[in-house]
């Protein structure tokens, strides 16, 4: 994993995105955040806040990828990937 503060800047946007996309302020997301532990995450949403996280981020992941994240903290290292090899 990167160094902390890139993490902690990366999951505070996550989380702003999940409280934009579930319309829920009061949702506060961590390292082992799963969909089990949010209400408002579905699958619809689930599509939601992939789109609006490549947007925010401009990145892309692949299917396998989005697939494979088991929890916020694992699709958080996911996009510090990608913006790593944006360099």
């Amino acid at each position: 994993m990167k160094n902390n503060e890139e993490f902690n800047y990366v999951i505070k946007k996550v989380n702003a995105i999940f409280n934009d996309v579930l319309e829920n302020d009061d949702i506060k997301i961590n390292y082992e955040t799963t969909v089990k532990d949010i209400d408002e995450w579905d699958s619809l949403s689930h599509i939601a806040l992939v789109v609006s996280i490549e947007k925010s981020f401009q990145i892309r992941f692949t299917a396998k990828e989005i697939q494979d994240f088991k929890n916020v903290g694992e699709m958080c290292e996911g996009i510090l990937l990608k913006l790593g090899n944006k360099k």
